[in-house]
């Protein structure tokens, strides 16, 4: 599993553009986090939709087709973790990218219970621009 650290700017000059443009969705129910995460992703040359509630997750997901799919596992109207495997059971293991996102739940329970549910990734709030770019690298290639 993968758990995230601080949350920092990062340092463009370091990495190249990425060559091939990902679909992303950011869901989340905190709107700084998920205007936060568009604006850096848009920057990094993606295309990114954001969703603040549960029940626009999955006709965004049908109607965008993402490559990448930032879920926060906390959200007050459903839980993250269903949502996942609504999304697996519909597209299937290969794609989207699911990477589980919470500052709540930080204990191994959580992070084994995101691979289960389908998630490839789990990053813990606030977390480093750069580790969630890494783990979305290989996609762009």
């Amino acid at each position: 599993m993968t758990t995230g650290e601080v949350f920092q700017s990062h340092d463009k000059s370091a990495r190249p553009k990425a060559s091939r443009k990902l679909r992303i969705v950011v869901v989340d129910d905190e709107r700084d986090t998920v205007l936060t995460l568009m604006a850096l992703l848009r920057d990094e040359g993606h295309v990114v939709e954001g969703v603040y509630r549960a029940q626009d997750v999955m006709p965004l997901v049908r109607d965008f087709d993402p490559d990448v799919v930032l879920l926060d596992v906390a959200l007050p109207d459903s839980s993250g973790y269903a949502i996942a495997e609504h999304i697996r059971r519909r597209c299937g293991s290969k794609r989207p990218m699911l990477i589980a996102l919470t500052g709540v739940y930080m204990r191994p329970p959580h992070s084994q219970l995101s691979r289960i549910v389908g998630c490839d990734h789990f990053l813990t709030k606030p977390f480093e621009i750069g580790h969630l770019l890494g783990l979305i690298a290989p996609l762009t290639h």
